[in-house]
């Protein structure tokens, strides 16, 4: 609206103007020399107007002239920077979706036509990552950290290459490099602080988590909490050593993270020793009721020092009954009560308190059962069986941390260098699954968590057949017996009647029955221990007594024995069994 009211006044200008001019009179004389002109105003005013719109028609025409090269050189270059934004956007594309191939082709196009662009450089690193060309990556990526523009970007992909290369003295260096240029840097931060955590420099760290602090990378609580736990490790580290600057290092932490267990563990020794036992077991509780935890109750129980054990148990009690017992953490103060009830010679209470977790025990119940057993009654072998049993029974929870599991508590994951990752929990590892179906039960191990052994008697003779005792058998192949029935109850008979004596055996007690007094057996799956006997060096070999046909052509007496033989048993080892050859031929006879 603004610019029609400015047109409109403009063309009011113009036509006043004209009207002003046309209405001057006289004549506009111009001499110059001998040449004179005169003419109107009016006319004057209009060959003026052509002649100047002439002199800006032939400048237009001229500087067209001129500027055509440079035109027609900067349209050409626009047209190869597009084809190389367009090679650029599709060879991305082909590396989000994996195809090697596809990005090398549109890395080349685009390193011809627009070899200057950053993203031409980006493309050119990312598609020789996915192939594996790390060195013509680290050659990329070094042309990238010299550009001003691209610095960062090019020492990520150095950082990167570095820790594939397994090379942490040059990632954190240039992770230092790159948190100099640029504070804010998530990354190098990160990287940073995870090297200074792993070489124990707690104060770098702290310097480290401040930047990020003013950086923005971090909020006030995540701050707070990260700062306690770095506090903690410096406490811990300097225990021993300088004593004055632990405690104060860990009593800024507890006052930073009141839940931190080993941060509470600590400033409670520290307390306990000051005789602020009130104190001392304010930050024990505190942290016990965000996170039950042994070493809590460890650290509550001696929070007085000179108790005896039995004070301590009381103590320990009042603790436990401050978690609900429907909370997860509700065992870890059934369990220290044990153990101070064990330390207080109070098995009955230790018993009670473990009752309701033996059935399914975790290793501490089973290993805190071996325990009772041996020091309440002695009994080894029932605390060798527990102790067994904890080593097939469920874990406990642990010090946790992406999969790393730790017997302390650490600072920093030693897997992703995380800060503050270790958590208090069942390792994933020992969850149930199916494997553990598989495992059978010990007869030993329910044999000793059985009632008492029952005193020692003499086991009554059985009445069933049982195999006689065999110095060495020799092994034999799975009785097969071909003879008539006849020939079988003659043989049985004989050697019931008439026992052959041989003046060289000795008297052994007499062979039981042939099984055809009893029901037929079936064959077992598993042959016993007597018939996988190792063989002994036999001087004679067994002769079997047999019955034989009219026509039966006879065997060697000196060939091998069967299964026959071994029913019927030897002259030697025997002394009812049927005697072989002309002795046994007698012996039929009644002679």
């Amino acid at each position: 609206m603004l610019r029609i009211v400015l047109f409109l006044v403009l063309i009011a200008l113009a036509a006043a103007g004209a009207a002003w001019v046309a209405d001057q009179p006289g004549d506009l004389v111009l001499t110059a020399g001998s040449f004179r002109a005169s003419t109107t105003l009016p006319r004057f005013v209009f060959l003026l107007g052509v002649f100047a719109a002439a002199v800006v028609l032939v400048w237009s025409i001229v500087t067209m002239i001129w500027r055509t090269p440079g035109r027609l050189r900067r349209r050409r270059h626009e047209k190869r920077h597009a084809r190389g934004r367009h090679a650029i956007t599709h060879g991305l594309l082909a590396i989000g979706h994996g195809d090697t191939a596809l990005a090398r082709r549109h890395a080349d196009t685009a390193r011809r036509l627009a070899a200057n662009d950053p993203l031409a450089l980006l493309l050119h690193a990312q598609s020789a990552q996915l192939e594996g060309n790390r060195d013509e990556a680290q050659r990329v990526f070094r042309v990238m950290a010299e550009r001003e523009d691209t610095r960062l970007l090019g020492l990520r992909g150095l950082f990167i290459e570095a820790q594939r290369a397994d090379d942490a003295v040059g990632a954190v260096m240039i992770a230092e490099e790159a948190i100099k240029l640029s504070p804010s840097s998530t990354w190098a931060s990160h990287a940073v602080l995870g090297f200074r955590c792993a070489r124990g420099d707690w104060s770098g760290a702290l310097a480290i988590l401040d930047s990020n602090l003013s950086a923005g990378l971090i909020d006030k609580a995540a701050y707070r909490r990260q700062r306690g736990v770095l506090l903690t490790a410096r406490a811990l580290e300097l225990e021993t050593m300088d004593r004055d600057v632990a405690r104060e290092s860990v009593m800024e932490a507890i006052k930073l993270a009141p839940t931190l267990v080993p941060a509470a563990v600590l400033a409670a020794k520290f307390e306990s020793e000051a005789h602020q036992v009130r104190r001392s077991m304010k930050l024990v509780e505190a942290a016990w009721l965000a996170n039950p935890h042994p070493d809590l109750a460890d650290a509550y129980a001696h929070v007085k020092l000179g108790d005896s054990a039995r004070q301590r148990l009381q103590r320990v009690e009042t603790l436990a009954a401050k978690t609900p017992a429907d909370k997860a953490g509700h065992v870890e103060g059934q369990l220290a009560i044990a153990r101070a009830a064990i330390d207080a010679s109070e098995f009955a209470r230790a018993r009670a308190v473990l009752a309701p977790y033996v059935n399914d025990p975790t290793q501490r119940v089973a290993l805190l059962m071996a325990e009772l057993e041996r020091t309440e009654h002695g009994d080894g072998g029932r605390a060798r069986a527990w102790t067994l049993r904890a080593v097939r029974a469920r874990h406990d929870p642990a010090w946790t941390a992406d999969g790393y599991v730790s017997d302390r508590w650490r600072p920093v994951s030693p897997v992703t260098g995380r800060l503050d990752a270790f958590q208090w929990q069942t390792p994933v590892a020992s969850l149930p699954s199916d494997k553990g179906a598989t495992i059978e039960s010990s007869a030993f191990e329910e044999a000793m968590l059985a009632a008492p052994p029952p005193k020692r008697v003499m086991a009554a003779p059985s009445e069933a057949p049982v195999e006689p005792p065999v110095a060495a058998p020799d092994p034999v192949p799975a009785a097969q017996d071909n003879l008539p029935p006849e020939a079988k109850e003659t043989t049985a008979e004989a050697a019931k009647e008439e026992p052959a004596v041989t003046p060289t055996a000795e008297p052994v007690n007499p062979a039981p029955e042939t099984a055809e007094s009893s029901p037929e057996a079936a064959t077992p799956v598993f042959r016993t221990r007597a018939d996988l006997g190792k063989p002994a060096p036999a001087p004679i070999q067994a002769v079997i007594p047999i019955v034989r046909a009219p026509d039966d052509p006879g065997i060697d007496d000196e060939g091998p024995s069967d299964e026959f033989a071994e029913q019927i048993g030897t002259p030697r080892t025997h002394a009812k069994a049927q005697a072989g050859g002309w002795r046994g031929f007698w012996s039929r006879w009644g002679a």
